[in-house]
């Protein structure tokens, strides 16, 4: 499990490539935490284009990410998410608080137009 991270504008990108399991969940929290504390950054967009599966771990891992954006007045965004992902992401109730965009480009657009969730 590896994952990309850069730092766009505002806003910390996260692209991690492959499944999402305990164990990745755990190396991903703790490389995003690491990059978003030693930036500036308000907003996370985790882009999930290459992630075919994800379990509850998962899930824990993007709430922690999403309250570690928003005690800096920022948001979380979710992109690039198969249609699988995007059920479990409306069942899980993410939907309701967290944006998702079709794109990384679409969640930074988003951000820098100060919209709410979409």
């Amino acid at each position: 499990m590896g994952i990309q991270i850069n730092i766009a504008g505002n806003a910390l990108i996260a692209k991690p490539d492959s499944e999402i399991d305990h164990h990745s969940a755990e190396r991903m929290r703790g490389q995003i935490d690491t990059a978003f504390d030693n930036s500036s950054c308000r907003h996370i967009i985790l882009d999930f284009s290459g992630v075919r599966f994800m379990d509850s771990s998962g899930i824990g891992m993007i709430i922690g990410r999403y309250k570690n954006a928003e005690k800096r007045g920022g948001r979380l965004a979710l992109a690039g998410m198969s249609d699988d992902m995007g059920r479990i992401f409306h069942i899980s109730g993410l939907a309701k608080i967290i944006t998702r965009t079709a794109t990384v480009e679409e969640a930074k657009e988003d951000f820098n137009a100060g919209r709410g969730s979409i």
